[in-house]
C-alpha cells in the first residue's frame, strides 16, 4: 500500500510481561527466523538521536492523536559507525512509512554541531527535506533513544516481530557515540515492547502464534517516552 508516493506497512504495538516475552519468543523462535543483523540470541542494539523543533511537535502530535506526523532520527547499530542512518518515519494512523540515508561519521558530526550545508548541497531528497525541516522549524537534537532489539522474520507480506528490552533515555549528552553516554531506564517492572510490522495482511499463522487480543495494544513512542524521562531529569 502507498501514500503520498510512501511505501505503507502496518505497525501494533504492545506492552507485555516478562513471562509473556518468554513464552513468545519460545514459540516465535521454532517457527521464525532470527533477523541476519543479531550478534547473539538477545539481538542487537539500537542507539538513535532524535530531532524536534521548538514547539516539540513531534512529542505532542503522537500525544495529540494526529492522523499524519513524522519524526527524524540519527541511528547506529552495535555502538559502531560501519552504519550510520537518517530515517524519517512518517505515520498515517496505524500505518508507517520509512526513509533513509546513509551517514558518513563526518556528516554525523557536523551535524551535532549545527553545520547543515552538506544536507542541501546532497542529491538524496531525504537529506533535502531534512535540511529545510531543520531551518524552516528550528530542529535540534531532542533525545537519545537506546535499547536492544530482538527480531524476527517471515517472509509472507514481510512480517517483522521484534522484542524491545531494554529502554533507556540519554540524560545529558546528544553524542551517540559518547563511550561515557549516562542513560536511564524508562520502563518501571520487567516489561517488553512487542512490536509487529507487516504489509498487506497478518498471515493466519502468526496471529495465532501471538495469541494477541486487539485489547491489549498500546499507543507506544519509545520517543515520546524517553523525552519525558529526560525532561523529568532536567527538573
Amino acid at each position: 500500500m502507498e501514500f503520498a508516493g510512501k511505501r505503507l506497512r502496518h505497525e501494533l504495538k504492545f506492552f507485555i510481561h516478562h513471562h509473556e516475552y518468554i513464552g513468545l519468543r519460545n514459540r516465535i523462535g521454532t517457527l521464525l527466523s532470527l533477523d541476519r543483523n543479531s550478534i547473539d540470541a538477545e539481538g542487537y542494539h539500537i542507539r538513535s538521536l532524535y530531532f524536534d523543533n521548538m514547539h516539540e511537535s513531534s512529542l505532542h502530535d503522537k500525544m495529540n492523536g494526529i492522523f499524519a506526523r513524522k519524526k527524524y532520527r540519527v541511528r547506529i547499530y552495535n555502538k559502531s559507525d560501519a552504519t550510520i542512518k537518517l530515517e524519517r518515519k512518517s505515520k498515517y494512523n496505524d500505518m508507517v512509512a520509512k526513509e533513509s540515508a546513509a551517514l558518513t561519521r563526518e556528516q554525523f558530526d557536523m551535524l551535532r554541531e549545527g553545520n547543515y550545508a552538506f544536507l542541501k548541497a546532497s542529491d538524496h531528497p531525504l537529506m533535502n527535506d531534512f535540511y529545510n525541516d531543520l531551518v524552516t522549524g528550528a530542529m535540534k537534537p531532542s533525545v537519545i533513544v537506546d535499547y536492544v532489539r530482538e527480531a524476527y522474520i517471515y517472509p509472507t507480506s514481510d512480517v517483522r516481530i521484534t522484542f524491545d528490552k531494554q529502554l533507556e533515555a540519554s540524560l545529558q549528552s546528544f553524542d551517540i557515540f559518547d563511550e561515557d553516554l549516562v542513560t536511564a531506564g524508562t520502563i518501571e517492572g520487567p516489561r517488553t515492547i512487542l512490536e509487529v510490522k507487516y504489509d498487506a495482511f497478518l498471515p493466519a499463522m502468526i496471529s495465532d502464534l501471538l495469541q494477541l487480543s486487539s485489547h491489549n495494544r498500546s499507543s507506544i513512542s519509545k520517543y515520546g517516552i524517553c523525552k519525558e524521562k529526560r525532561k523529568t531529569f532536567a527538573q
